[in-house]
């Protein structure tokens, strides 16, 4: 697993680097698309006005389910095609929310925002939304986290909320907008909401430094299915398969575990040292994150068989006829051996795969 590591690590398949992450504030945790679960919930919209600066006695309406994260809020956003806003990109919106640092927010223009959604006006909380975290980095707006990893609210949140649950701040957020005449109104709503698979909470979108894999041999893998090499059964899941490789992001690697394999990276000062081995000499403090259980699962068509040695095992049995597994684990398992397989054997795993 290690040496795999270090490999796409030369190869620069491998980074570090600070980028919105799934978090599961239960376990403390980074977690991949895959281990995120969409659940339909019974929420809350909340409808809340914002005054523009310049022109007094203007405001702006906006829709949310979130208003606890009103004070990461860093920008409001609108489309510059949408005749109702247009005009006012440029100018600044009040935040109304912590009370004690009601800021004064610019109004920014983004193609990205769907004039027809909502009221066409998005309040931008870069730290704890993923889309909000690329229109603040396309207009050059901060972000700022008011949302601890463990799931309450941090002093930024303002004195109010500040200690609180993320669920209960949301109450207590709304209550306060109420009292400032900002609350305009709040309607029972339906939305999917992203759930830990394994501890069973709402995630976080979070900011945070996590080790990320670039995919390799992706054309491979997507080849061998497309053109029969490899086959499905039931073939249906080939249309599965083909749509997810189709839409790969880097897979966020690293977890904030206490078992697992240990990333086989030290730091000394702004040294980085990645190696099977420590490095010589002193100062050096090896990475704590330990790496997602499946970069190890991956390997298993050829590690299980003596792998890196071209053992006879290896050479007799790789790459082996059928594949039996369930459909559940179809990107977490299958893609990824097939990936590793003509990464690192010049091959595909298996000719069949069988989904039960």
């Amino acid at each position: 697993v290690q040496r795999v590591f270090v490999d796409l690590y030369e190869k620069g398949h491998i980074y570090r680097g600070k980028r919105m992450v799934n978090w599961c504030p239960k376990s403390l945790t980074a977690l991949s698309d895959e281990e995120v679960i969409m659940k339909e919930q019974n929420s809350k919209l909340f409808y809340f006005k914002v005054q523009v600066v310049e022109e007094p006695g203007t405001w702006l309406e906006i829709a949310t389910t979130r208003p606890e994260t009103i004070p990461g809020d860093t920008a409001f956003a609108v489309n510059p095609k949408d005749s109702r806003y247009g005009h006012l990109v440029g100018k600044h919106a009040i935040r109304p929310l912590p009370v004690e640092n009601q800021a004064h927010l610019p109004i920014v223009a983004d193609e990205h925002i769907d004039i027809e959604f909502g009221t066409g006006v998005l309040k931008v909380t870069p730290a704890h939304d993923k889309v909000d975290f690329e229109i603040g980095q396309r207009n050059g707006v901060e972000a700022i986290e008011v949302i601890a990893a463990n799931g309450k609210m941090n002093k930024l949140a303002g004195a109010e909320l500040n200690g609180m649950d993320r669920f209960e701040a949301r109450k207590v957020a709304a209550a306060r907008l109420e009292v400032l005449g900002s609350l305009i109104k709040q309607e029972d709503y339906k939305n999917n909401v992203g759930f830990s698979e394994r501890a069973d909470v709402p995630i976080e979108p979070r900011l945070s430094k996590q080790w990320f894999l670039k995919y390799p041999s992706q054309k491979q893998a997507r080849d061998c299915v497309a053109n029969g090499s490899m086959k499905f059964y039931p073939d249906r899941w080939s249309k599965t398969y083909n749509y997810w490789m189709g839409g790969l992001q880097d897979w966020c690697i690293s977890r904030q575990l206490w078992w697992g394999h240990r990333i086989p990276v030290w730091y000394r000062g702004e040294e980085v040292h990645c190696a099977l081995d420590a490095p010589k000499g002193e100062g050096w403090e090896q990475d704590p994150d330990v790496l997602d259980t499946w970069c190890s699962s991956w390997l298993w068509p050829f590690a299980t068989m003596g792998w890196p040695e071209k053992t006879e095992t290896l050479k007799k049995f790789y790459p082996t006829t059928d594949l039996v597994t369930g459909p559940d684990i179809i990107f977490f398992w299958v893609a990824r051996m097939i990936m590793a397989g003509y990464e690192w054997m010049g091959d595909l795993p298996f000719r069949n795969v069988y989904f039960t």
